[in-house]
């Protein structure tokens, strides 16, 4: 395993644990978790392993297959920069349960698609320290830990969806998370069984989140959940009397939670009901609130699923954060070559990079591999 190796010839020695923490694609429910609401996530085939032993001296070396040069060591969790933020925030969040760790890292989630590579660094190194330090936390205390890192150490103010899809995801199953209570439950999503596959389309703009968009999004929101006198935007039940109390951009936020809320229940009655070629309405729907009301879309992300429909995809919609990133595309597998050219003409024309397609076959979550 080339992480044992490279942490081997880093550190002189075998790691004590490997543990491996997927990416995640969602399928709906976007800038509802920290709006107490609905996300229907599921863990892609590519994560982040860290190989990890503890130590005794509460330092930190780090190391990245990914990144050039020799191992970061940190005395003070302040020290890290960059994507080292990601690990060390999670021993900074841990504190005096550990005391320092050897971590080297090796992941192969595209950077920048909106697949959540920071979520599985966390979740990795977060599950591997669990382990080594007799921690006791289930899946779901790592994904809040992991959130916490990122919220607290790192400064984004993310929700917890990518963490806990990273953390409790099954192989073959999207997880249906309640943002609010935390119960979640896997629901089966056998979408080749219906000659069916989700295409993920990597727009190659990639996207930093931390920019201060996504906060003032998250900011607009809480702002219009206080003026209409509920704890978050989940809460609204009467949504026409809602619009009226609002105004601009709370207006359409609140607008788009709401209904987002309402297409991850929908899109879930219509797998369980077995009819999963029917959610591309769904998939179709969310993606013009996220554009039009949410405003988190890009130029490159309308193209791409403009361009998936025209194709013969069944339905398309950004996914993750926005402002880049990747979209997703619901095919028929006869369509799929089809969906790829309309997607790469309509780039080709405009002049900008080539998309990248990639297969999103649901993977489990996080798991221990040496």
């Amino acid at each position: 395993m080339r992480v044992v190796e490279a942490f081997r010839s880093a550190f002189g020695a075998d790691p004590e644990t490997v543990w491996h923490a997927p990416g995640r694609v969602n399928l709906i429910g976007e800038h509802t978790d920290y709006n107490d609401g609905f996300v229907l996530p599921f863990a892609v085939p590519w994560g982040v392993t860290a190989a990890v032993s503890p130590r005794q001296d509460n330092r930190i070396r780090l190391l990245s297959m990914q990144a050039e040069g020799e191992p970061f060591t940190f005395r003070e969790y302040e020290e890290a920069t960059g994507w080292a933020r990601y690990a060390v925030g999670v021993l900074a969040v841990l504190g005096d349960r550990v005391r320092g760790a050897d971590i080297a890292i090796d992941g192969d989630v595209p950077q920048g698609a909106g697949l959540s590579s920071s979520a599985a660094l966390e979740v990795s190194v977060a599950s591997a320290l669990n382990e080594l330090y007799g921690l006791g936390l289930t899946p779901m205390e790592i994904a809040l830990l992991s959130q916490k890192a990122e919220n607290d150490f790192v400064g984004m103010p993310c929700g917890i969806m990518d963490q806990a899809a990273s953390a409790l995801c099954r192989e073959g199953h999207a997880l249906f998370l309640d943002c609010r209570s935390l119960g979640s439950r896997n629901i089966p999503l056998d979408l080749a069984a219906h000659g069916l596959s989700i295409l993920i389309i990597d727009t190659q703009a990639h996207h930093e989140l931390a920019d201060g968009e996504y906060a003032k999004r998250r900011a607009e929101c809480e702002s219009a959940a206080r003026k209409l006198g509920v704890d978050a935007l989940r809460d609204v039940t009467d949504l026409a009397g809602a619009l009226e109390l609002l105004h601009g951009d709370e207006r359409k936020r609140t607008m788009h939670v709401v209904t987002e809320n309402h297409r991850v229940e929908a899109l879930i009655g219509l797998l369980r009901a077995g009819k999963p070629t029917e959610i591309g309405l769904l998939l179709n729907s969310s993606h013009l609130s996220l554009r039009d009301q949410y405003e988190v879309s890009s130029p490159e992300l309308d193209v791409a699923v403009e361009a998936s429909l025209r194709g013969g995809a069944r339905g398309a919609r950004m996914t993750g954060g926005g402002f880049g990133g990747s979209a997703i595309a619901l095919v028929a597998e006869e369509r799929l070559d089809g969906v790829k050219e309309s997607v790469s003409a309509a780039y080709a024309e405009r002049g900008w990079q080539a998309p990248r397609f990639l297969p999103a076959t649901p993977s489990s979550g996080a798991r221990r591999l040496v």
